[in-house]
């Protein structure tokens, strides 16, 4: 799914700085954390899209949250980014960390401009004044400092924000020890222009209308992260940006936990490759209501390299003007890559059904500052 990232940076109001703050009213030298989950979180995915390359669902579905609910945890920075080209995950000693945990509502955005641009918000978390770990020292402006955070399974003693402390969604976050939770609507908005695989298959008997509560139980950290703020520099071996957050002497830093919403619904493991919703539509499950709606559990034993529509294959679905299947399979069927596919296997060593697959691809969706890739390390029963 393509995007186009902007140069944007939010103004900090002294009262939000001070919200967060715990003593100093100097801006220098301090960084403050922020959450987004971009545009996209706020108003969502429309069909068709609203520009040749702005985000869209290349199978003609219009996607709108209610909600985007995610859990967060130890934000920290640490010495030497650069520590090994073939191993992002490695830095020198852990100099500043902040804990939460906080709970967060991303689909309403914050006070903040997001750092895609003015079209974006985000809310600001916590302020750093100085290395917390090594000794109150002050971050020193000459060098960069790895970043990581985590997502955590949400917990009632997480502190709330943009978000209801007696939240229904939330208490079921908790109670199923999930990491972030995904709310909302799903409308087919594809037209006569759309062609399939399968031109036999009849998409008519698909719903058009999708309740959606995807739930992921995928706790990771994510780990010295890349930061396109240091653009232009020359980034570490093939990757795109430079690692590392690197503090102002004299204004503060912002650096923002990006979440990316369209990972789950990729088609392969490859990063940014397009996304779908035929697939979930098709396991969706009606109601005394005549409504639609679709969940985690739909996709369990569901086979994701051959998708169903009740007894019959599934074909691929192009909507979007310049998408193309990947294959000449006729079924839709999602790709895993080098991870291997098996139904009865080990999900610390393969991918056993739809499910996994999601949640594999959603496990991703942590970034620093828009589009700063980030080492993940997945903590719960998963191939790396």
């Amino acid at each position: 799914m393509n995007r186009k990232w902007l140069a944007g940076f939010g103004v900090i109001s002294s009262a939000l700085l001070g919200a967060c703050s715990s003593s100093s009213n100097q801006a220098g030298g301090k960084v403050q954390f922020t959450a987004s989950g971009e545009v996209l979180a706020l108003g969502g995915y429309a069909f068709p899209p609203a520009t040749a390359d702005a985000p869209a669902f290349a199978d003609g579905w219009e996607l709108k949250f209610s909600k985007l609910l995610v859990s967060l945890d130890h934000i920290t920075l640490s010495e030497a980014p650069d520590t090994s080209a073939a191993d992002q995950s490695l830095t020198g000693k852990t100099v500043a960390r902040v804990d939460g945990p906080w709970a967060i509502d991303l689909h309403q955005g914050g006070p903040l401009v997001g750092k895609s641009g003015t079209d974006e918000q985000a809310y600001p978390i916590a302020l750093l004044e100085n290395q917390n770990l090594n000794g109150n020292a002050a971050f020193d402006a000459s060098a960069r400092y790895a970043f990581g955070f985590e997502l955590v399974p949400a917990t009632d003693s997480a502190t709330k924000l943009q978000l209801d402390a007696s939240d229904p969604d939330y208490a079921e976050m908790v109670a199923n020890g999930w990491v972030v939770l995904y709310v909302g609507t799903a409308t087919y908005k594809g037209g006569a222009s759309c062609t399939s695989s399968d031109p036999n298959f009849d998409f008519s008997a698909l719903p058009t209308k999708v309740n959606f509560r995807l739930g992921f139980e995928s706790p990771a950290a994510y780990r010295n992260c890349q930061n396109p703020d240091n653009d232009p520099a020359k980034a570490l071996g093939e990757e795109e940006h430079e690692r590392g957050v690197q503090v102002s002497a004299d204004q503060t830093t912002l650096a923002q936990i990006t979440i990316h919403t369209d990972h789950p619904f990729w088609e392969s493991f490859t990063h940014d490759t397009p996304a779908h919703f035929d697939q979930l539509a098709a396991l969706a499950v009606k109601d005394a209501q005549g409504a639609y709606t679709v969940t985690m559990n739909d996709a369990q034993g569901v086979d994701y390299t051959a998708f169903q529509f009740g007894d019959q294959p599934l074909p691929w679905r192009a909507c979007a003007a310049d998408y193309v299947p990947p294959n000449d399979n006729l079924q839709m069927g999602f790709d895993s890559l080098n991870v291997p596919h098996n139904r009865s296997g080990d999900p610390a060593t393969a991918m056993r059904d739809y499910r996994d697959y999601v949640t594999y691809n959603q496990s991703t969706q942590g970034h620093l500052n828009s589009d700063g890739l980030c080492f993940v390390e997945r903590k719960y029963p998963s191939p790396p």
